[in-house]
């Protein structure tokens, strides 16, 4: 029988990593838990009513951003709009908040891929978040497609895609493992038919080599879930401090206990106390 343990910190998103089924660990400032070793056994989380800014420590009322305090959410480069609309950046212009930052995390290789977590989706991600980008979002499928240069570009060719393919995953989907099994070479290869002259358009403009096709095997993912939820019901520490249930799974950054499900992520810089 395990041992009852209890730690208290700051969230961070769960570390995972790739495994039949993958492998999740809580992680609450510098203390650890391993949530495989916990299936099946009862978990309280208890928000203290803290939250720090996981960039500059300082407390603050409110998370931004996922974990930022608002002077850094306004100011980091890491939180501008063009994170999440890349398309947007605005580098060249010269009013990137943070050149450097820029140069070290944007201008380097990018995937654009397609991914099924609740159906077909297009993705972008640094060429070194593969898999873990695919692992956070709850994905039981995955295929590289495409590589390019720069993270602005992977925001072009996923607008490209988009008009023919989303790009959201449903998250309540995701966690009832409603997706069915998609044949995504096949469906790359209709959507690299349909998009052909956009793509060249864009090779065009930045270059034939910018643009680069991958000749990668689809991806598959196992998650460590006793019992998929029927119904989602969703934990909110904002509106309840107390989280507790048995735990059923682990899937994309969302526990699943039998009391509901929460996205630890979306809580980060909380302070949590944790029993299990």
């Amino acid at each position: 029988m395990t041992e009852t343990t209890t730690l208290q910190g700051c969230l961070t998103k769960m570390a995972v990593e790739p495994g039949s089924p993958a492998r999740y660990t809580l992680r609450a400032g510098e203390a650890r838990l391993d949530l495989n070793a916990r299936l099946g056994q009862s978990l309280r989380l208890t928000w203290t009513g803290a939250i720090a800014c996981t960039h500059c420590g300082r407390a603050t009322r409110k998370s931004f951003g996922q974990g930022h305090c608002y002077p850094c959410f306004k100011t980091l480069a890491q939180c501008d709009t063009c994170i999440m609309k890349p398309e947007l950046c605005h580098f060249f212009q010269g009013t990137c908040r943070e050149p450097d930052w820029g140069e070290r995390h944007c201008f380097q290789p990018h995937v654009v891929y397609l991914a099924n977590a609740s159906g077909l989706k297009v993705g972008i991600t640094r060429a070194t978040q593969v898999p873990t980008r695919w692992l956070d979002q709850g994905a039981v499928q995955a295929l590289p497609i495409l590589e390019v240069d720069s993270r602005q570009q992977s925001g072009f060719v996923e607008v490209l895609f988009k008009e023919q393919v989303s790009d959201r995953t449903n998250w309540r989907a995701m966690l009832k493992g409603e997706a069915e099994a998609l044949d995504l070479a096949a469906e790359r290869d209709r959507l690299l038919d349909a998009l052909a002259g956009g793509l060249a358009n864009l090779r065009e403009r930045f270059g034939d080599d910018a643009i680069r096709l991958l000749d990668a095997p689809p991806r598959a993912f196992e998650y460590p879930v006793l019992e998929h939820p029927r119904k989602v019901v969703s934990h909110n520490f904002d509106k309840s401090p107390e989280v507790a249930g048995t735990l059923l799974g682990i899937k994309g950054q969302y526990l699943i206990l039998d009391s509901g499900v929460i996205n630890l992520r979306k809580f980060t810089g909380y302070e949590v106390a944790v029993e299990a």
